[in-house]
Formats: C-alpha cells, structure tokens, sequence
C-alpha cells in the first residue's frame, strides 16, 4: 500500500485471512525469467503452485503422521527408541528449510532450489516404500530387519533433506507471480497466503485419514507408494507448469551483507553519525543492485548506522573503496529489519512449544477418556482432523463476519493489523489450555465417581486451539514474509518454520523437566503414565500461566515493532 510521501508500509495490515493482504511483496524489477507471456491475473502458475502444496503435503505427512506406529508395529522397535527416532527426524524437518533457504537466496534462486530438492525428495520417497515393501516381506524381530531399517532411515533423511529446500522457497516462489503495479494481483497474491496455509492443512487431514487407514488396514507398502505418487504427481506438475513462472535472481548473499554491516560499524565505532540521515552513504536507483528496493533510514539500532557514515578514504569516484568499510543506507536498514523480527519470532517459539499439546498430551489425555461416541469409537489422534476441519471454519468465520466487522468498527478500510491479529492467536492459546485444564480436572472428577469421562468433551479445546491456529500461524507467515528484508524472503519464511522446531523441542524439555519436578518422594507426578494418578490438569494450568506472560510479552514487541517501509521508485 503507497503512500503519497513514497512510502510503503507494512504489506497486507489488516486484510482478512483468506484473502490475507494485498503484500508488496517484491518490485516488479527484481523479476527475471520468462515474463513476455506472462498476463496480470490470468497466470496459472500460483494454482499449479497450491496444487503442489497439496500434494506434497499428502506425500509428507502420509509418510511422517503414522511414523511412531510402523517403527513398533512392523520393525519392532522400542518405544523409547520410537519416540527418539521420531522426534529427532520431525526436528531435522524443520532445520533444514534454514539450509535451503541460504541456497535459494544465496545461490540458486526459488525454483532451481525446488526442482533440486523435490528430486532430492521422490528419492528418498521411493526409498522408504522400497524399505516398507521389504518390511513385509519377512518377520522383523531380534534385528531380523537391520538392513531394512537402515533402508528406511535413509529415505526418511533424504526427504528431511529435499523438503526443506521445498519448505523454504515454495512460500516465496509463489508470491513472486503476482504483479504489485496490478490491483487485482495484489488481492490475489492476499488470497494466496490463506489458501496455501489451507493446501497445508487439507494434505495433513488427506493422510490423517484415507493414507494411515490404508497403511493400518491394508498395506503399509501400499499407502507409502499413495504418498510417494502424490511426491512423482507434484515434481510432474511443477516442471510442466515451468512456462508459466516468473522467475527471481538471487540478489548475493544475505550472511555476506549482514557481516559487511557488523564489520563496517566495527571499523567505525568511533565515528559520527550525522544528524541529517541524508547525509549517509545509500546508491540511487539508478546504480542499485539488480532493482534492489532501497529502504529510508529508521531511527533504532543507531550503532549500525555507522556503517552508512562517510569518511574522507571510504569513497574513490563516488564509489566505495571496500563494501567493508562503507554500506548502504539499504544494507544497514535490512539488518535492522532481521533484528526486529527477531523478538517475535522467539516470543513464536514459546507459542509452538504450547501449541505442541495438540499432538501429544491432548493425545494421551484422550486416550484415558471414553472413546465411544454412540456405537463410533474415537482414536484419540483423530480428534487432530477435527481440529484441521475446525480451522477450516474459522477462516470461513473470519473472513464473512469478524473481518468486515473489523473493517466497520476501526474504519479504516483494513481491520486487524497482522500483529493485532498475532495477538489474539496468542491470547486465544491461552483460553485452550484453560479449557483443556477444565476438561481434565471433570475427567479426574468422573474417575472418581467410578465413571469415564467422554473423549467429546475434547472437542472445545480442539475448536479454541484451531482459533488461535488461524489468528496466529497463518498470519505469521504473512507477517514474516511481509516484512523480511527483500534479499531474505525464504530465510524468514524458513524461520517461521524453525520455530516450530525449535517449540517442539522446547515442549520436550518442559513435559521432561514438569514430570521429574513433580515425581519425587514417591509420588506418581502430574504426567503420570497412569494419568488417573496423575494431575495434567495442573500441567496444563502451567502451559495457560507460560502462555499469558508469553502473550505480555508479545505486546510490549508489538507495541515497539518499526513496521518495513520502502522507498517508492515512482
């Protein structure tokens, strides 16, 4: 959105979920590739691009959603060893999209870091079916099936490998089609963040289902070959769609940029900075790099300002003598737009370490309740499909009443900025665990009264948490992508997704830490494996007082966060 004075402010603020926002995302000069065919607002690639996210959705989570259970069921393995192997896959999942987004930025740009990585990724596809198919053939027991094992583990990290590469560049890729000069395409780029989130969630509900029933009740090979021809399916897709791309250069290395801004404000540590921000080094469109969108000075961060500052040997015919000792206004102001994001994107890890209830103590809280609804039994883990489905819902409610309420109430024409947004996933978090807390203690109640508690009563905490789901993690990958410097676009997405890593990780050490604290002197503890013994409800009433200072916290970095602004060219 421009202003008259030049400047662009934070992309998107306030637009609904689905669509999210009109995001300037990158100037149309940053784009290379095949552009002469290329129509405002007719292009196919940003459909073929969430068809993809669908079917690599489906392919990853059928292999990954039922994971735990083939490594006991058919390789026989132990659950600590399980639960080990599991956890320490899914994390890898989640760093290498760091690793790949420094190729993409860096070296290879979006699309050759997906074609290179999604080959990466149908191999080890291929190997894991391989392995399944192996499995079945013969009775894995007393290391019967090390050499399928072994098999099956190097697929699993070839796909950790390849997926992050894709988890990395397919967010960025796929906003790099819409033209901003275009009114229409910057609708529908909003509208891309919102049903690329749902492609995300529709995949997961796909293998949750129709794949794990197929692996439990028919063939694990079998389901495994489903997963790895949506894999085949979607690098078909995505190499035939080649036509319709537009394709983005890597603008240099990000890392080399921020060190040169470090090193430089280093040097001149003893510098001066001019009061009049003018007078600090920045090139004029003319000479910047490959269209690069050059940022205004901000105050903040004053220290690397020295950077920018001019000395008498830094400049030889109005060009600097070493990039490590002079940088642009431009350089220093990317850095300090990567510092800014990350207070919330740490506040974001303590958020996903809560969120992590989802797939584990609301899984075995539901497994000490009555599972039988009517003549349906319930597992557990299904209810996780509940909460995708209630996602679904709440975008719905979000974009036809709460966002043009929104709109009517602030009369602003936007609504709820994307940090506003932000806020309310995170209080809502809290209202989960609170309910989730209730829900237990009637549990703990009803065992009492000789009675079992029905796993229905899981529902409301589900329908909370998906509420907060669609507030907070859609809108973070907008806001993030939004607001990233334009040279580190897939490193911030990539970091969206570290921090799920990094909460589940830290979900660990909480569940680990609160079970041992409250275990000593021969008492069963609060996450008791026998949680009839136990008190989740307290456990939970813990996660609600983490999540309400982590949700202060958040408001006092919203309330001080420097929204991104460019300087229009025009």
């Amino acid at each position: 959105m421009e202003r008259e004075e030049g400047l662009e402010l934070e992309s998107g603020e306030g637009r609904p979920l689905l669509p999210l926002n009109a995001a300037s995302i990158q100037s149309e000069n940053e784009l290379r590739g095949p552009r002469s065919h290329y129509r405002s607002g007719a292009s196919k690639a940003p459909g073929i691009i969430l068809g993809f996210e669908y079917l690599d959705s489906v392919a990853f989570n059928g292999i990954g959603a039922n994971l735990i259970v083939y490594l006991h069921t058919v390789l026989h393995g132990n659950n600590a060893a399980n639960a080990a192997n599991v956890g320490t896959w899914s994390g890898t999942c989640f760093l290498t999209p760091l690793f790949g987004a420094v190729v993409a930025d860096t070296y290879w740009g979006n699309y050759k870091t997906i074609l290179i990585s999604l080959v990466v990724y149908l191999l080890g596809m291929v190997t894991i079916t391989s392995s399944a198919f192996s499995a079945s053939s013969k009775f894995c027991e007393d290391g019967a099936c090390q050499s399928t094992t072994t098999l099956l583990f190097c697929g699993l990290y070839l796909v950790a490998i390849g997926s992050g590469g894709v988890k990395a560049a397919l967010l960025p890729f796929g906003a790099e089609q819409f033209d901003d000069e275009n009114p229409s395409d910057r609708e529908r780029k909003g509208a891309f963040f919102g049903w690329f989130y749902l492609c995300i969630t529709l995949g997961a509900l796909t293998s949750m289902t129709f794949i794990v029933w197929i692996q439990e009740n028919i063939s694990w090979g079998l389901g495994y070959s489903i997963a790895t021809f949506c894999m085949a399916a979607a690098l078909a897709a995505f190499v035939l769609g080649t036509p319709h791309y537009r394709l983005r250069l890597p603008s240099g290395s990000p890392l080399q940029s921020i060190l040169q801004v470090l090193v430089a404000s280093y040097k001149k540590r003893s510098a001066e900075i001019p009061r009049d921000s003018s007078l600090l080094y920045e090139v004029n469109k003319d000479s910047s790099n490959g269209g690069q969108q050059r940022l205004p000075h901000s105050n903040g961060f004053r220290f690397l300002d020295k950077a920018a500052t001019i000395s008498a040997l830094d400049l030889k015919d109005g060009s600097p003598e070493s990039s490590w000792s002079l940088c642009t206004v431009t350089q220093v102001e990317e850095l300090k737009m990567f510092l800014r994001l990350i207070p919330i994107w740490a506040n974001s890890i303590i958020y996903a370490a809560v969120f992590a209830q989802m797939f584990t103590t609301f899984i075995q809280q539901g497994s000490a309740m009555n599972t039988k609804v009517g003549s349906f039994s319930i597992p557990p883990a299904s209810l996780c499909s509940f909460e995708i489905i209630s996602v679904m819902g709440w975008v719905f409610v979000y974009n036809n009443i709460i966002a043009p309420a929104a709109k009517r109430y602030f009369g602003n024409g936007m609504g709820l900025s994307q940090l506003q947004r932000m806020g309310i996933g995170r209080f809502l978090l809290i209202l989960a665990m609170l309910t989730a807390a209730y829900n237990e203690s009637k549990r703990l109640e009803s065992i009492k009264a000789n009675e079992t508690l029905s796993i229905a009563w899981q529902l409301p905490q589900f329908f909370v948490l998906a509420s907060s789901e669609v507030f907070n993690n859609i809108t973070q990958l907008e806001f993030f992508f939004a607001q990233a410097p334009d040279r580190m676009k897939s490193i911030c997405t990539a970091m969206v997704l570290f921090s799920m890593s990094l909460g589940n990780y830290l979900n660990s050490f909480i569940i680990t830490f609160i079970a041992i604290a409250t275990s000593g002197g021969g008492q069963p503890g609060w996450i008791s494996n026998d949680l009839n013994k136990g008190h989740l409800d307290y456990y939970f009433l813990v996660l609600a007082v983490i999540s309400t200072v982590n949700f202060f916290v958040y408001i006092a970095f919203a309330k001080n966060y420097t929204l991104k602004k460019a300087i229009s060219d025009s």
